[in-house]
């Protein structure tokens, strides 16, 4: 997947595409239905298919001091439409300049003069331009002006349930991460290098890979089944695992840390990076009285996350990573 951080003289090969708006925040079931029928045009087309998002998110540029709310971090993202079968990613930085720039300079500026779109995908509720301007119906209108396609994809839904991003952080902050892999249609996961951290695990011969939270939404925090993906060195390779997220209040600790133990693993990982995909949720954090009784609780979760592990309903295949050849 090719990656442009601008639009202007961009090369030929990269215009003309079939093009999809949004944040795709979390990359989820509705997103992929979009992308896909999307996909589907631009193949019939003989053309590419380009997705087009906003960094940081508008929501954090206007409310900067806000908790994180992100289902993906952007590289987690980057991933994801990669894998998926994007063939190119327009990143355009979300700057005054940008929100500055009315519903119809995108379109004109952006869109046709700079992407030379063929044609272009958007959710219902796909709002941009200055003072959110821009809509369906002006994509429509421009659309018939400008001579580009424009297809507005309604709300996506199974039975009952609308995918949103908003449903999958409730069921996160809920501590769901089974309903919201199902929702989501791929493991929710955290991606990161390996950080140093206090070392105690060592002491009580249950050593953690720890990564930072930041930029990511905060599930509810506990203890999980967790799967931990290492794509290069010796360790390459999908290992078991549990994990504590929080504050680690037995050791007065303020600040929050993501710290998984991998079993049966004797590797160096340090500064490496790994993907830490949640499985299923354990129990609360909580506070012990010392290490005794800490390693004691550890020993009762591995139990448990083994046995969770080890049901074929949570296997890694059992929720396949999404792909683009599955819509067309």
């Amino acid at each position: 997947m090719k990656i442009f951080r601008h639009y202007n003289n961009l090369p030929d090969d990269v215009k003309g595409s079939v093009i999809v708006l949004g944040n795709f925040d979390g990359f989820h079931k509705g997103h992929q239905t979009v992308i896909g029928r999307a996909g589907k045009l631009a193949r019939k087309m003989n053309v590419g298919l380009s997705v087009l998002v906003l960094e940081p998110h508008p929501r954090s540029y206007f409310n900067p001091d806000q908790d994180d709310f992100r289902l993906t971090s952007f590289r987690t993202k980057t991933h994801l439409l990669e894998e998926f079968g994007v063939d190119t990613l327009f990143v355009l930085p979300f700057d005054k300049k940008l929100a500055q720039k009315t519903a119809e300079d995108f379109i004109t500026g952006i869109l046709v003069e700079s992407l030379g779109i063929s044609h272009v995908f958007a959710g219902y509720d796909y709002r941009f331009g200055a003072g959110r301007g821009g809509n369906a119906d002006l994509l429509q209108k421009m659309g018939q002006s400008k001579n580009f396609g424009v297809t507005i994809v309604e709300k996506i839904m199974e039975g009952d349930h609308t995918y949103s991003s908003t449903n999958i952080r409730d069921s996160l902050r809920a501590g769901d991460v089974r309903l919201s892999a199902d929702r989501l249609g791929h493991w929710w996961h955290v991606e990161g290098h390996v950080l140093h951290g206090d070392k105690r695990g060592r002491t009580i011969n249950f050593p953690t890979a720890n990564l930072s939270m930041e930029g990511y939404i905060k599930p509810n925090f506990g203890v999980y089944a967790v799967r931990i993906i290492i794509e290069d060195g010796p360790a390459k390779g999908v290992w078991n695992g549990i994990a504590n997220l929080g504050k680690r209040p037995t050791f007065d600790k303020d600040d929050l840390m993501l710290e998984a133990h991998i079993f049966d693993f004797d590797f160096d990982i340090y500064e490496k990076p790994i993907k830490v995909e949640f499985v299923d949720y354990i129990r609360a954090e909580q506070k012990f009285d010392g290490l005794d009784s800490l390693k004691a609780q550890i020993e009762k979760d591995t139990i448990i996350a083994q046995k969770i592990l080890s049901d074929s309903n949570n296997q890694q295949a059992s929720i396949p990573a999404p792909r683009l050849a599955d819509h067309l």
